[in-house]
């Protein structure tokens, strides 16, 4: 561990969509923000091919390219870009108090505010075949990458309510919808399931699970089995969306900051004020209804605006030791 410790006025900790964002509000109010990056510089919109429902590009673009401008933007006003992996904080709760960082497990920094964006995992099957495929017809957000099989037919994994939720969206716009269920029956509330069985264009398959999906470039079609029988089939398909749950990255912060069961930081009413203060939290890491990057930026922004009218009700530790 290094001597040394580094005070900063606003630390962000993670650097997708609601991470830069924050970091450009907060550097054009001169907080002078330091954001580490985390193990994923750009969050998951760096996984994602084409973005077309982001304010602003009306010809669409890649996330990557997204995430590299939007750091750009961040870095034009003086925002402080680190690649480091956060792994241990200490959280005051103090009004004023000193949040004590360390990154990397070797250096430690003191922040006067925190901005938690860390986002959240979507939850894969784990099969060799979907991972190579991810990108190439293999999402796990059918309302971002739904659009792009119009027409086509589809497959989706889950019984939720988002599963089902998402398919519904996906049978208004795809030609056919296949649902995978692993269980005798949907664990989404009667409603969706109504709205499920009523749609009918989209066929439920009960105790089947992926067994390969098929396709060297693209997703050309899937293999499923019947966990009853053992029996395997072939669905043609161009499109598979995987939703079985998000995990949001939240391990270092438990036991210190409120989080529901699933592990989502909770905030206060409409503000991304946490039960510590001069820590927030935005976008995926505290948003388990919406998770979409436009989302996740405008909660960015709330951050560093409710950040900045936190210091300004608190004296700076400079000026309490002078």
């Amino acid at each position: 561990m290094s001597d040394k410790v580094e005070r900063i006025k606003c630390l962000i900790i993670g650097s997708g969509p609601a991470g830069y964002t924050a970091a450009i509000y907060a550097a054009r109010a001169d907080m002078k923000p330091v954001m580490y990056t985390g193990m994923e510089p750009g969050g998951q919109l760096t996984t994602t091919t084409e973005v077309d429902n982001f304010p602003g590009y009306p010809e669409g673009v890649d996330g990557p390219t997204m995430m590299v401008q939007l750091q750009q933007q961040a870095e034009r006003f003086g925002t402080e870009v680190r690649i480091g992996m956060v792994t241990k904080v200490n959280l005051s709760d103090k009004v004023g108090g000193i949040h004590e960082v360390e990154v990397d497990n070797t250096t430690k920094i003191e922040a006067e505010t925190v901005i938690i964006a860390t986002g959240a995992t979507a939850k894969y099957l784990g099969l060799p075949s979907e991972q190579k495929l991810r990108g190439g017809g293999v999402s796990a957000c059918a309302v971002c990458d739904g659009f792009f099989y119009k027409g086509q037919d589809v497959a989706i994994v889950g019984g939720g309510d988002t599963a089902a939720e998402e398919a519904t969206y996906l049978a208004n716009i795809c030609n056919k919808v296949t649902m995978l269920v692993r269980k005798g029956e949907m664990r989404a509330s009667k409603a969706m399931q109504h709205r499920v069985e009523n749609t009918p264009n989209l066929e439920v398959k009960y105790f089947t699970e992926v067994d390969e999906v098929l396709g060297e470039q693209v997703v050309e079609g899937l293999r499923v089995v019947n966990n009853q029988t053992g029996e395997k089939e072939e669905i043609a398909i161009t499109g598979l969306f995987i939703a079985i749950g998000h995990k949001p990255n939240t391990d270092i912060f438990k036991g210190q900051l409120d989080m529901d069961d699933t592990g989502y930081i909770i905030t206060h009413g409409k503000s991304t004020k946490t039960n510590k203060p001069g820590v927030f939290a935005s976008g995926d890491v505290q948003d388990k209804e919406y998770r979409q990057a436009i989302t996740a930026a405008g909660t960015g922004c709330m951050a560093a605006l409710d950040a900045e009218r936190y210091l300004a009700t608190v004296e700076s530790p400079e000026e309490v030791n002078a």
